[in-house]
């Protein structure tokens, strides 16, 4: 049977028992009266049991960049799992986690040369804080112990990133485990952003919030200061123009390390390799995942500059230098698939072609001004958010209930947070799926008003 007509098939059925997994991140009791399957997938589509078609507009969650079971990276995970299953990363290596390692080095800007590798974006995070924590220590300077986060900032749910992350949900359901942590103020204001296509003019100067509150602390206290360049889960908030420099000039007049996660970011969403690129900024640590692997495989990591990485090289050579790590940490099936998907990247131009594709993009969704209950739209490299009034009985019913619809009636997978329906689709969309994602979403909004 020839692979098209195999890819045709549907070969997976509908489970009879929907009570024994409790699915994260969403309504379980409403989810399991009305599921939303998926059994397979191909390039920007997804496929139910029954054999429809899905417009995959979230490129999974933010994360297959490349689409959908691209044959190179399928052929590569298959070829390492009969080759070598599993080596452990403490102690040992195999030789392909040092070449994926100098591949994405290679790609950072700046001296971010060294990769420390974890399974999620949410372990990054962590890492990327305790290092930040370590490398003042050994550094002489152990009172640096302050993290600053930002309001309406996702950094991931372990206890570190919900602590320096600015979700109020999850802040108020978990409580914040890390002391000493401070928020910089939320980038975002509709009454002066609306409608912005890319960076938004007004909002630089709430860099120098962070001015106050070393002030507050002083310097000495502080160890780190974690944004995302763009904020995505919270609602796709682009940074103001100069926010980013500017923040990056006070770090380092108070000799702050300063953390740009990267897990949405990273690998060509907004038409860069990286979004520091973008903004002429070099932080000193990135934290990536994602779409290191388009999401075929788990893995994450830290990139951290030379000075952080070169301080922790010190002492007998026997001695373990950064007591940290997982059992999975570069992994031979996520390295391969990681090696396999920077390949296609690089052979097809996707980050360039991203790029290209911006204000394609952009006009299409910002088409969508005017419809019924849209308050704003926001447009920036391949992502998009559409924020919609709420229903006065409930916030967040007309996104989810947007979100149902999109999925049940139009055929398009919608990612929502709060009234805001998210848009990032792979970055191997046409012209002409581009259009037809804004089709799909007008009619959605108009079915929900």
């Amino acid at each position: 049977m020839s692979r098209q007509s195999n890819l045709a098939r549907t070969t997976t059925s509908a489970p009879n028992d929907l009570e024994a997994f409790w699915m994260p991140f969403t309504p379980n009791r409403a989810f399991k009266k009305r599921p939303r399957l998926i059994v397979r997938a191909k390039d920007m589509h997804y496929y139910t049991p029954e054999g429809r078609a899905i417009l995959d507009a979230t490129a999974g969650m933010w994360c297959t960049n490349a689409g959908h079971n691209r044959d190179p990276i399928v052929a590569a995970i298959k070829e390492q799992a009969e080759e070598l299953d599993y080596a452990p990363p403490f102690q040992f290596a195999h030789p392909k986690s040092f070449h994926l390692a100098s591949r994405i080095a290679e790609l950072a800007p700046g001296d971010l040369d060294h990769v420390f590798f974890t399974n999620s974006g949410s372990e990054a995070v962590d890492t990327a804080l305790k290092m930040a924590l370590a490398y003042w220590n050994v550094s002489g300077q152990g009172s640096r112990t302050r993290l600053i986060g930002r309001e309406r900032g996702y950094h991931g749910v372990g206890f570190g990133g919900i602590s320096v992350g600015g979700m109020v949900g999850n802040r108020k359901m978990f409580g914040t485990m890390l002391a000493g942590v401070d928020h910089l103020p939320a980038t975002y204001n509709r009454e002066q952003q609306a409608f912005t296509r890319g960076e938004p003019e007004w909002g630089a100067h709430l860099a120098d919030e962070l001015e106050r509150i070393v002030a507050l602390h002083d310097a000495s206290t502080i160890a780190a200061v974690i944004v995302e360049p763009m904020a995505g889960s919270t609602g796709v908030l682009p940074p103001p123009k100069g926010y980013l420099k500017r923040l990056r000039a006070i770090c380092d007049k108070h000799g702050i390390l300063l953390i740009f996660d990267e897990v949405i970011t990273g690998f060509g969403r907004l038409g860069t390799a990286f979004a520091a690129e973008r903004y002429g900024v070099v932080p000193d640590m990135i934290t990536f995942a994602k779409g290191v692997t388009s999401g075929t495989v788990p893995m994450g990591g830290v990139i951290t500059r030379k000075h952080i990485h070169d301080a922790f090289m010190k002492g007998p050579e026997h001695v373990v230098e950064f007591a940290h790590g997982y059992t999975y940490s570069a992994h031979p099936l996520a390295v391969a698939a990681g090696i396999a998907t920077l390949d296609v990247y690089r052979e097809e131009s996707l980050f360039e072609r991203a790029k290209k594709l911006e204000p394609v993009w952009a006009d299409a969704i910002h088409g969508l001004k005017g419809e019924p209950n849209v308050l704003d739209i926001r447009t920036l490299g391949l992502v998009a958010a559409v924020d919609l009034a709420s229903r006065p009985d409930a916030v967040g019913k007309r996104a989810y209930e947007a979100m149902e619809n999109g999925f049940h009636e139009h055929d398009i997978t919608l990612r929502i947070t709060g009234e805001t329906i998210a848009l990032t689709p792979p970055l191997t969309i046409s012209e002409a799926q581009i259009g037809e994602v804004a089709d799909k979403l007008r009619a959605v909004i108009r079915a929900v008003a």
